[in-house]
């Protein structure tokens, strides 16, 4: 009997030493697993900042005003037009020569209307930068003599084709016998 209790307090002994060494390594992999951060070493940098110049030099005087003129040249307009145009009492055409410049970059319609009653008496239909019109035929038959009247230059943005601005123009229409 008391060799047969000293077995089980054996087998006791051996089972609490097995639970405790389980636990122990159940612990070990819980706070590897979950609580064990490993810590890693990171540079914290508050702001970056420009660096000092190296390969960069200042612009030319003569590029500043390159860029400059090409800015202000796809925002100005010229416009052309003769002052005095003449025309034939039979047929209505005459020379009304009107240019839209090559430096422009927008296309323009020119509308040349009576400057006693604002009727239409010529529509070029859209000039590109670089046509011109050098002959017309107006609308209306008109007596002979001398009409003052205004040319209104409809200016186009290229890309939208939406109207953008307005430039006008007097001169003298002249009709012969």
């Amino acid at each position: 009997m008391i060799k047969e209790e000293n077995k089980q307090k054996k087998k006791r002994r051996l089972l609490l030493l097995l639970l405790l060494l389980l636990f122990i390594i159940s612990g070990f992999f819980i706070y590897k697993i979950f609580f064990d951060k490993q810590t890693e070493v990171a540079t914290v940098v508050a702001g970056d900042f420009l660096p000092e110049g190296k390969d960069a030099s200042k612009m030319t005087e003569k590029e500043l005003t390159k860029y400059a003129q090409k800015a202000v040249d796809s925002s100005n307009f010229n416009m052309k037009i003769v002052s005095e145009a003449y025309f034939n009492k039979d047929t209505m055409t005459g020379g009304l020569a009107i240019q839209n410049p090559p430096q422009n970059s927008q296309p323009v319609n020119v509308i040349v209307t009576l400057n006693s009653n604002n009727s239409v008496l010529y529509e070029s239909g859209a000039i590109q930068p670089g046509e011109e019109i050098k002959e017309a035929t107006l609308l209306q038959k008109l007596d002979s003599g001398t009409y003052p009247v205004t040319a209104t230059f409809d200016i186009y943005n290229p890309d939208t084709k939406k109207k953008q601005g307005q430039v006008k123009a007097l001169l003298t229409i002249i009709v012969d016998k």
